[in-house]
Order: C-alpha cells, then structure tokens, then sequence
C-alpha cells in the first residue's frame, strides 16, 4: 500500500480536493436515511408535527396546562407562547422549541393523559392513590369528588371518560391536594410511561400537541404536507449535491490515475534508457515491456478505485457507525457483530489467495518472453519444423498462469456471495430485533427503516474494501517489480566532475583493460593493450566468442571495464560525460537496426540537423541508393518496425549511412560488412576511405578481405591479443591469424603460394 499511495505525492492538492468531495459524498449520504426516517416517523405518525409544544392552543387550555406543572416549567410555558385574541400562539424559535417542549413534556403529556382517562380506570388508580397519600385529600370526601366528576364525563369512541383536570384543579383550589402532591403523582407516571418507551411519551406529546392545534383553528393536514414536501425537497438537494459529488470524484481520480500511470512509464522508460548492458541482461526485454505497461495499468486502475472507494469505505463506515450511535437505539451490537464476522471472512480468503499474486505477475512475464521468442524466431521455427514444440511450450506456460489465475479467482467468488449472505443476515437480524423493540415502544418504525440503511452502508463499505482487497495484493506486486526497475542504478554512471579533452581529435586507448560481466567468474576479456589513431583504421579479429563485440561495446560504455582504463583524446572514458562521449561515436552494430518511420527518419537518426544533400551522400557511400531509388517515395519511404520491410543487406548499409550522416570522430563497425555480398563490400570499403580519411576507425570483422589493408589488425582469441600489426606482419608472425586467413582465402590470395610450397 505504501509503494502504490507514495505516488500520490505529487499530486497531493488534487488527493486533498477528492477526499473533501468524499466527505460531503459521504455525508449526503448518511443524511437520506435519517430523512427517510423522518417522513415516516414525523411526516407520516405524527401528522409533521416535532414537539409536544402545540403552534396555537385556546385559552382555557394553555390555564389548564399549567395545573400539572412547576412554576419553573410555568414561566418557560408563559414565555414561549404570546396572546392572540382567545387564543395562544408560539413565540420561539425551532430550536428554543425543541430545548423546551423536553423540559414540558411531561407536564404536557399528563395534562393530555388526565383529559381523557377511561372512567373506571380513574376510580382505581384515584383509590390506589387515595390509600397511599392519604394526606392529599385533606377536606375533599369522596361525595365531592364523584359530584365534580359527573361534570366531566364524556364519551370517546363509545367509552366513557373522564376530564380529570378540573377536579384537580378544584382540589388545588379547596386545598385538598398540593402542587407537590401532584408533581409527585406526574413522577410516578413518568416512571411508568420510562418502562414502556420513550416512543410512546413522544407520540403521546404530538397528540398533545396535534389537538391543540386543531382546536385553536391551525390546519395540521397543512403542516403535514408542508413537512413532507420540504423533507422531499432536502433529499432531492442531498442527492443532486451527491451525484455531482460522485461525479467530481470520479473525474479528478481518472486524471490522478492517468497522470501516476503516464509518470510511471516516463521514470522507467527514463530509467531503462540509462541502463547499462548489464541492467538490460538483468532484466529481460518481455520483463520490462510487462513492467511498463501491465504492471503500470494495474497501478493506475488501482489508484482510481483508492481514491474513489477505498478512501471513501472509511469515512462512510465510520459515519455509518456514528450514526447508528446517535440513534439511540440499542441496536449497535449488531453492527459490532456484523463487522467481526467480515473481517474474519475477508482475512481468510485474503490469506489464501495473496501468496499467489506474485506467483501470477512471474508467470505473465513468462507468457510474454515466450510469445516473444517465438514470434521473433518464427521463421526459423518453421524453417526446423518445430512449430509443434513451440506451441507446446507457449501451452505449458499458459497453462500455468490460467491455474494461477483461476485458484485465485476461485478464491474470490466466494467473496461477493458470502458478503451478500452476511448483509442479508444483518438485515434479518435487524428487523427481528427492532420488531421486539417497536412492540416495547423502544423504537419507531422509521428509526428501524433507517438502521437498516445504515447497517447497509456499513456493510457496503466493507464490501468497497473487500473488492479492493482483491486488487490491491496484485498491484502491490506490480508497485515492488515497478520499483525494482527504478531503483536499479545503472552501473553506468556520469562522474561527479566530468572532465572534456581540450583537443578532440579522436585517439582511443586501450590501457591493460579487462572485463568481467556481472556475475561472471573470470574476465573474458584481458589485458587489452592497444590504441586507435585518426586517420588510420584498427580491425579486430578473432574466432566466434573471442571477445570482439563486448572489446568494442566497452568504447561507447554499454557496459564499464573492469579493471584498467580506455581512453579517448587522453581522458578515462568513466571521467567524460556520457552524452557528450557517445554523441563522438558513430555505431553499426552487427545486426542493423531501424525504427519505424521514412528513411531519411532512420538516416538522421544521430544527426537532426544533417541537410538533405549529406543524407544522400552519406546514402551514397553506403550503396543504399541502389534500392532507395527503386522505391516511390525515395527517402521518404516508410520503414517498419525493425525494419521487417527490408532485407538484411539493405538493412546493414542503411545502418552504415545513419552513421556516416552522423559525421562522428570515432566510427565503430561491428561486423557491419558480413550481410554485403564481397562486390558491394569492396565498392562501399572504396567509398567510404574519403569520409573517414581524418577519423578513427575499428572494425571488428570475420572475413580477411574487409581488413586486409587495415593500418593496424588486432587478433583476439578467448579475450587476449595473440597477434597485432598489418596483414603482411601477421600472416608471418601469428599462427591464429594464419588459420583464420587460410580458411577464408587460398595461399595465392594470400600471396603465400611459393612460401607454403617451400
């Protein structure tokens, strides 16, 4: 996680503004729920209205209303509500309301109680009453009570009720009960109304509150619809401020990913240009094709999905949590549960399939070094008859990496199902238990409807980072390979003090060189002692596997010596900027290589600025004009990648032309002559002996008569020089170069005919 949330850095702004659109993300949509809830419960049961404090109530009521309250509780209700002909009206703000309709609630709820209590319930809880604090009822006989009492008795739904507030009232008036008495009575209905529920005190309050507003002339079907529409409309806000939330979210994470994806393939494609040949041996080419872009696309998907799942799991989780606690409803042990029960699901089928995302990274780059192989080596394949071991080879290793793939992807089908299973089962449990606590008056049915949701975003949160869990063990693979790449120092480097010959004329000196390659056991090549001068042209030679491409590959530093030191113009090549040493240096490798594009493209290659005329001259000495002006479009031909499009000859003298349009102080052939056949060899050697008349030039050569009228030969046999100086010196003092010469040429051509006779 560290590797991937590390190339967040440069774009730490841009983090900063999704996780701020995240929160208001996540907060919308912890606020639908609690809405829901709220039409049900508010919109829906108590007909839109909050508080047990009525908007409008008469006269005669708001007096009777004080009988069962303190005089604290008296003065709150006085200045909350002011006068308005025969009746009162509510003269506070919202939230003055809310903090006093919880200080009157009670009050309020046994004024409504005492309005309509069944007859014969009256008479039973009034003896119960009377035997416990007899002292209430000081000068009240029980005569007199059951006389204020036939006043009061109405008829609601066919039963027969009493309004008990008069007689109350009355009692206080004639002394026979006290206002302590009757708070007393209201604490002991408190603490029975406390064992039922606080739902049931709450809907008992808006009843209150519901009648008082109808009787003093207030259209509650009017508020109600009020209520539902605004609460209709905060959701529809919420989800409009969360869809362009969600949008914004989605659009700045693509451009992060997007940006870290085309930043990662810029450091390694940065990084592997740098290399050295040894770095490039290290890693193979199907390796790094796979790193910088497979390995890079995984990264960049997974860091889309981070900033807009991953970071925005933990905050709805946690916001999920905190609102379940804030519903006060007992309940918040299911959560608890429901989240152990993921996490320990989650761990195990992580823990079975995380060792095998490595395994699977190894064996695409195996797929991909095969598939290249073969479709490089196609021809011979089929040339060797060997298509059918060829495909069996491609099958073995996509064999191995389906098996890979599909025990992970077994492994995680179970994840969408089981966590669905879960969230069904939280959902089951939930409604069994909110069930018990609605039936007890603990929780309202939009209260339950809302912990649902909640439940279900958290689990849903989890589900985002279970979905990820699966993402995020690959692209952690994908990060360490990628930073592998870039964290591999080139062993060819730039000295910390480059150091620029005054004169550049040219002159490359061997000094006791010897290489060794990275992991090597012993030098193949030793003690090398030689130097190459303007002017004057120095072939090397030697039997396959010598050493005469790694010599040669050691002056422009594809790879460093060793031990000893190779010069140009009298500075270490290791002390001169690499660019600038390179830049002197015209190369021909021993296989031609083009890139795709024109011709004149390829012949400008190492030099940009080279006229038209210098290209066709260069061409020219390269008898590349021979097939260049066969084509339509002469120089600006199209050449396909690799040059697939040409042959092999054609090929090699392009490769020569780009280096003679290059017009370097050094040129370096790499067996560059072996896919010319000996005419057009002789013609572009005759050609070629104007331009390179005051450069230095190495040839390294197979056949005798591309060197023959070298200034100086260097034979190299297993890494050594057994023989240097011109033809003639060596066809008289080295026996290597004897061999090599009498295999390719006749004694007469030699010149040697009368000399091996005698």
């Amino acid at each position: 996680m560290g590797k991937i949330f590390k190339n967040l850095k440069p774009y730490w702004k841009t983090t900063i503004l999704i996780i701020a659109f995240l929160v208001v993300q996540a907060w919308c949509d912890l606020a639908l729920p609690q809405y829901t809830s709220d039409i049900i419960d508010v919109g829906i049961q108590k007909s839109g209205i909050e508080y047990a404090m009525p908007e409008g109530i008469t006269a005669e009521e708001f007096e009777t209303a004080q009988t069962f309250m303190t005089d604290d509780e008296k003065n709150i209700w006085n200045d909350s509500y002011k006068k308005d002909g025969n009746t009162y009206r509510i003269n506070i703000s919202n939230k003055k309301l809310e903090k006093n309709s919880e200080k009157l609630q009670m009050a309020l709820i046994m004024n409504y109680s005492m309005s309509s209590m069944p007859e014969d319930e009256f008479k039973e809880s009034l003896n119960k009453l009377a035997e416990q604090s007899p002292d209430m009822y000081k000068s009240m006989t029980t005569e007199q009570i059951e006389e204020v009492l036939s006043l009061n008795v109405f008829e609601n739904d066919g039963i027969k009720c009493v309004d008990m507030r008069p007689v109350y009232k009355a009692m206080l008036e004639s002394g026979s009960m006290t206002q302590e008495g009757i708070i007393k009575m209201r604490d002991t209905m408190k603490e029975k109304f406390d064992k039922v529920g606080y739902t049931i005190t709450d809907s008992m309050g808006v009843a209150y509150a519901v009648k008082c507003d109808k009787e003093s002339g207030i259209d509650v079907d009017a508020i109600q619809r009020r209520y539902l529409i605004v609460a209709g409309l905060k959701m529809l806000g919420m989800a409009l401020i969360m869809g362009i939330a969600t949008v914004v979210v989605g659009f700045l994470a693509s451009r992060v990913g997007a940006g870290i994806g085309r930043d990662l393939r810029g450091k390694i494609f940065k990084q592997v240009v740098g290399f050295s040949n040894a770095e490039m041996d290290k890693f193979s080419t199907a390796s790094l094709i796979t790193r910088s872009t497979n390995d890079v696309q995984q990264i960049q998907l997974v860091t889309t999905l981070l900033l807009r799942m991953v970071i925005y799991a933990p905050i709805l989780g946690v916001g999920g949590v905190i609102k379940v606690v804030n519903t006060k409803s007992g309940m918040g042990w299911v959560i608890f549960v429901a989240v152990a029960v993921i996490l320990l699901y989650v761990g195990i089928l992580v823990s079975l399939a995380m060792p095998k995302f490595k395994i699977m990274q190894v064996m695409v780059d195996k797929v991909n070094l095969v598939s290249r192989e073969i479709l490089t080596g196609l021809s011979v394949i089929r040339a060797f008859g060997r298509e059918k071991r060829e495909e069996e080879r491609f099958e073995e290793a996509n064999k191995d990496l389906t098996k890979t793939m599909l025990f992970v992807n077994r492994v995680m089908t179970f994840m969408m199902p089981g966590m669905m299973f879960i969230m069904y089962c939280i959902t089951v449990l939930i409604v069994w238990v909110a069930a018990h606590r609605i039936d007890g008056g603990y929780m309202q049915i939009g209260s339950m409807t809302a912990f649902i949701t909640y439940a279900m975003l958290i689990v849903m949160s989890f589900l985002m980072l279970t979905m990820m869990s699966v993402m995020l063990p690959r692209a952690g693979v994908a990060a360490e390979r990628i930073d592998e790449v870039i964290n591999t120092p080139s062993s060819v480097v730039n000295a910390e003090n480059v150091q620029t010959p005054e004169k550049k004329t040219g002159i490359v000196r061997f000094e006791n060189v010897n290489f060794m390659y990275p992991g090597a056991k012993e030098n193949v090549i030793k003690n090398i002692n030689f130097t190459a001068e303007p002017g004057k042209t120095t072939a090397i030679i030697g039997s396959t596997g010598s050493g005469k491409s790694t010599l040669i590959n050691l002056i422009p530093r594809l790879y460093d010596v060793t031990s000893g030191e190779i010069t140009v113009d009298g500075i270490d090549i290791r002390k001169m900027d690499i660019g600038e040493l390179r830049e002197r240096i015209g190369y021909v490798p021993q296989k031609g290589i083009l890139f795709s594009g024109t011709i004149a493209d390829n012949l400008k290659f190492g030099n940009k600025d080279a006229s038209d005329d210098e290209m066709i001259t260069a061409a020219e000495i390269a008898r590349a004009t021979e097939f260049i002006e066969e084509k339509n479009d002469k120089y600006e031909s199209f050449i396909s990648q690799g040059g697939g499009n040409v042959s092999g000859g054609q090929k090699q003298r392009l490769s020569i032309a780009r280096a003679i349009t290059k017009n370097p102080d050094i040129y370096i052939f790499d067996d560059s002559f072996s896919a010319l056949d000996m005419k057009t060899d002789a013609k572009l050697r005759k050609a070629l002996e104007p331009v390179v008349q005051n450069k230095t030039v190495i040839i390294v050569a197979q056949r005798i008569s591309t060197i023959l009228n070298a200034d100086e030969i260097i034979v190299l046999d297993e890494g050594e020089i057994v023989g240097k100086g011109t033809h003639r010196e060596l066809l008289a003092n080295c026996n290597e170069y004897m061999q090599i010469a009498k295999s390719q040429l006749s004694a007469k051509e030699l010149g040697i005919e009368g000399k091996e006779e005698a």
